[in-house]
Order: C-alpha cells, then structure tokens, then sequence
C-alpha cells in the first residue's frame, strides 16, 4: 500500500501538465445551448477521450443517445477499466461542458483563456466543471503510476456534454448501457470545499422545480396616459402577485408547499456564521438576510424561492403603453427529500388561486430535479474524508449544498447499492456560472491527491 508521499509526489511532478490539460479543455467553448456550436461539444468530447488516453486507459468510446425531443444529445465520453476478480468498480463522473459567458465586459480576462493570477486559476468552466474532468484524470494518472499492475478496482470514467441543460440524453444512454451503471461506488466531482484550505464531502443536495407564471389583464396594448387609472397593467399585476411569494421575512410563503426535514449528518457540520457569509457573497453591508433559522437551515434545507426572469419590455424598448401580457420564470429550491411534485402543484394552486383585480393567471410547469441526502457515516465517504484530510492536513468536513446536481439524483437510483459521494474543486469565491470563475490553484492539486489516494485505498479494501 503506498502512502499518500508517493502520490502527493506522482500529482506534484505531472501538475504543470495537469495546468496545461486544463488550460487547453477550457480553450473550447463547450456551451450545450442550443443557441451555441454544436461542433464545439464535439470538440471537448474528443479532448476529453484523448486525455483518458494518455491517462491510462485504453477502452475509450464516444457514446450518443436521443434526447426526449428525438435531437442527438452531446457526446458523452466513457473510458473504461475492469476490476480484477474480488475487487470494486468506481464511477467518475463529471461534465466538460459550460455556461455561456454573459456580459465580456464584466470579464477581468478572456473567459475562455485561462490565466493564473492571485494564486487562483481563472476563466469559463475551470471550476464547473472541467476542475472535476482534469481532476479525475490526474488522480487516475497518478495512481495507475504508482500502483502499475497492482491497480486490481475496476473504474468507470462518465464525463457527460449536457449537464448544464440538465443531462436530457443521459438517461437513455444509461438505459441502451447498462453496464456503466456496474459500480460499487460513485464519485461526482461537481461540487467544491468548503474554504479555500478546508475541505468539504457535499452530503445533501436541495431539490429544484421552476416554472413560469403568466398574467394577462387586457386583449391588447392600450395607450397608458387614455386608459391608464381604471386599468392596470400586467406587470403590475404580475409585480402583486409575486410578493404574495414571500413572507415579510423574506421566507417563501407558497401556501401548502410540503414541509420536510432531512435526515441530519452524523459527520461533523462546520458553522456559518453571518460575518461569513456575507464575506463569501460579497453582500453589502446594508443588505438584511432573508428567512428564518440558522444561516446553514436556509442554505441547505429550507426552500428558496427566486423570480430568474421576467417577459416584460427592456427600459430601452418601453413606451406609454399599458402591457397585456407579462410572464415571470420562478426558480424554487426545495428541501433533500422533498417530494417535487407535490411542489410543483402547490405552487400551481398558490398562483392560480390569485387573481389581482381580475387577471388572469396561469402557471406554467417547468423542469423537476430530486434532491440528494447522503450518508456521511458509510465507509466510502470516511475513507473519503480521510483521504482528504491527509491530503490537506487539517480536518475535512462535510457540507450541504444549496443548489442541485441533477444526474446525482439519477445515479443514486439507477446504482442503489453503490454509495454516492460528492466532491470538486470549487471554493466560496469560484463564482461558477458568472464572470471571473475560478478555483485555487493549490487546493485543485491537493484534491487530485485526495482522490488518488480513495482510489488506492479501494484497491486495498476487502
């Protein structure tokens, strides 16, 4: 069994390599859009099976499948080695592919250049998520050297092209092969620690729906200074409705949204105080904390409830017009556990049970992703934790993450006897989805040695 020096030492002599695997990933715009190249998934996807190449692995395969509209989904990229007789087969998954960039000019650099600046590596998707596909590499590079032929688990390498849109295809991928989903554990690398220099075992995963509310006051547009005063117009209405979500606290306030409490971690739970917080968010110092409860409650087990978008005329395109139409896109976080349908259908009564001065009101459904709630006591997560601990030489933690992980929910069904851990290489100031996204440099290297590390000692388990 080797220790962790071993590895620490293989990780530290091919970094600038790994650096420059990630560099060149994050040079191709791989946007799963449909607004965006297709060619450019394709791109990233034969990156990707080179790098599991060179990495060690021989059985590597571009795999398609139909998305539910009948379009071919993004590539996914498998590698594949067997396990030896006796021993286990670990999943890695992570995705190559990235949110658009948004607005340049909020960019301190090109977002799709990487650059290292402040100790940090910058640009789009090096923390969400081509971190977790490199990261997984170079753990895997770095163990198959130092064990060579005594490597006996078998792994499973998943990197998806979808998961920002959600993974539409990955299912019926998993369902034409199932022999991917032969794993005794899973590792999803697409999450992150919990601060720069601690890390973090994400053990639960809020659940989400979204959906978008329509109002409608008139047949159509009238001048607002000649009609204006008897009638009022959708937005406003709109506006009046969607304070109806929240209470005076800020607590989401959706009549009959069910209530759950998830099952609490038997793993130690760092504080989050409010000095904190505000410091990661960058919060100003006037802004008052929404909700109830503790900072953590809110974060991870409480629901969150935001208005992403509205259908209403631009500043620059408005006029002295009284809107017919005005449409809102609600996004609403939901408790691990919590039932999203019964969700989805509360929030449908709640908004369609209104009506202000009249309008009519309709919500439609959008899409539904399961929370997550993991077992921090289980022998693969603290070996993981150990791992890390090692590998950092402070103590690791375990974590709640408000967000959603779409394929977590996914995997956990399809492979029921195989644990689910979640790790990345994100930290509070990553900004994943908007400009400037970045990882430290420092803790990414340490993480690689975390997972090299789990994967050696897997292979010495019984």
């Amino acid at each position: 069994m080797p220790v962790i020096e071993d590895l620490g030492e293989a990780v530290e002599a091919d970094f600038a390599e790994t650096t420059l695997q990630l560099s060149e990933l994050v040079r191709t715009p791989a946007i799963a859009w449909d607004a965006y190249d297709p060619g450019e998934l394709d791109t990233a996807a034969s990156q990707v099976a080179g790098l599991l190449r060179k990495a060690g692995l021989t059985d590597v395969v571009l795999l398609q499948a139909p998305r539910p509209d009948a379009r071919p989904g993004a590539p996914a990229v498998v590698g594949r080695k067997p396990a030896q007789a006796g021993k286990p087969t670990i999943l890695l998954y992570a995705h190559y592919d990235v949110q658009p960039v948004g607005d340049l000019a909020l960019w301190n650099s090109p977002p799709f250049r990487m650059v290292e600046r402040d100790g940090r590596f910058w640009g789009r998707g090096v923390a969400d998520n081509k971190a977790g596909v490199i990261l997984h590499v170079a753990a895997l590079r770095a163990v198959m050297r130092v064990l060579g032929d005594e490597l006996g688990v078998g792994i499973t390498v998943l990197i998806d092209g979808e998961e920002e849109v959600g993974s539409p295809s990955l299912p019926v991928l998993l369902q034409e092969h199932p022999a991917l989903l032969n794993a005794d554990l899973v590792v999803v690398a697409d999450s992150g620690n919990w601060q720069v220099g601690i890390p973090a075992l994400t053990t639960s995963l809020r659940g989400l729906i979204s959906g978008t509310i329509e109002v409608r006051t008139l047949e159509h547009a009238l001048h607002s200074g000649t009609y204006g005063g008897p009638l009022l117009d959708a937005a406003t209405v709109l506006s009046r409705l969607i304070t109806t979500l929240h209470d005076d606290d800020g607590a989401v306030a959706v009549r009959g949204l069910p209530v759950f409490e998830p099952v609490a971690t038997r793993s130690p739970v760092p504080q989050f105080d409010e000095t904190m917080f505000r410091r990661d968010a960058r919060v100003p110092p006037g802004t008052i904390l929404a909700g109830r409860g503790t900072l953590a409650s809110r974060l991870w087990n409480k629901p969150a409830l935001s208005i992403i978008g509205m259908d209403v005329p631009s500043i620059a395109e408005s006029s002295d017009t009284l809107l017919p139409v005005a449409k809102a896109r609600l996004s609403l976080s939901l408790a691990p556990g919590t039932n999203t349908s019964e969700a989805m259908e509360a929030v449908r009564q709640h908004v369609e049970g209104l009506s202000p001065f009249g309008a009519d009101v309709r919500f439609i459904p959008g899409g539904r992703t399961e929370g997550f709630a993991g077992d921090s006591s289980s022998a693969a997560a603290q070996a993981m934790l150990s791992a890390m601990t090692e590998s950092w030489g402070v103590p690791a933690v375990c974590m709640g993450v408000g967000g959603s992980i779409p394929v977590v929910d996914m995997l956990a069904r399809l492979c029921p006897e195989a644990d689910v851990l979640i790790t990345g290489a994100e930290d509070p100031d990553s900004r994943a989805h908007g400009a400037n996204e970045s990882i430290h440099a420092a803790d990414f290297q340490k993480g690689i040695v975390a997972e090299a590390l789990l994967l050696a000692r897997m292979n010495s388990a019984p």
